[in-house]
């Protein structure tokens, strides 16, 4: 699978930080039939290369890593079962270690520097991060521009009521979510309403 195919699965990547009070096959079976299979799991916590392992054996699941700093975690990434991974920035080195590895890579960008930097090193989709930080979509917009074949993947202070105006630039191919679920949010039913609602947001 390529980092285009992981990004055009779905319009929303829920972005997850899981630390135990959820039950990761559960919530993966929930993200999956409600239509958002690509899952991003950060590892921010001590639980996550376990969620990943156990949602990899989850039938239709797409899981990757997040916040994935060195090369150690992507190995660990890997191990567990990872089939993509995403960093907050860009740096040559996990590049060309994902290359190495055939691990489909979505390395964060905010500037133009940092996309010319990544199409020298053969990338042309990235994560804008942080979205709204950097600068919101007018910036992404000013950015994308002397880019045509370039796609992104905003990330960072997306909220579910502004998603889909992020989804209608032609430069974003897919947004992540921290909206979708969250640490110690057992509602399963509300988790499921709110993936419904964004695997319904397209472009």
């Amino acid at each position: 699978m390529t980092i285009d195919a992981v990004m055009s699965a779905a319009p929303v990547i829920p972005v997850l930080v899981l630390d135990g009070s959820l039950d990761p096959v559960e919530l993966a079976e929930t993200l999956v039939e409600a239509g958002l299979p690509v899952i991003e799991v950060t590892l921010r916590t001590e639980q996550s290369l376990a969620a990943i392992r156990k949602m990899a054996g989850v039938k239709g699941a797409i899981v990757g890593a997040g916040t994935v700093l060195t090369e150690r975690h992507l190995e660990q990434a890997l191990d567990a079962g990872a089939i993509f991974a995403v960093s907050p920035g860009l740096l040559g080195s996990l590049v060309e270690a994902a290359k190495q590895r055939g691990l489909p890579y979505l390395p964060g960008v905010s500037d133009a520097t940092h996309i010319m930097t990544g199409l020298s090193l053969g990338l042309d989709r990235f994560k804008f991060f942080p979205a709204e930080a950097s600068g919101g979509i007018e910036y992404l917009t000013a950015l994308a521009a002397p880019f045509a074949d370039v796609r992104f993947c905003p990330t960072g202070g997306i909220k579910a009521h502004t998603a889909a105006k992020w989804l209608e630039q032609p430069s974003v191919q897919c947004v992540g979510g921290t909206w979708i679920a969250r640490a110690g949010d057992n509602d399963m039913a509300a988790v499921a309403e709110r993936a419904r609602a964004a695997a319904a947001l397209r472009q």
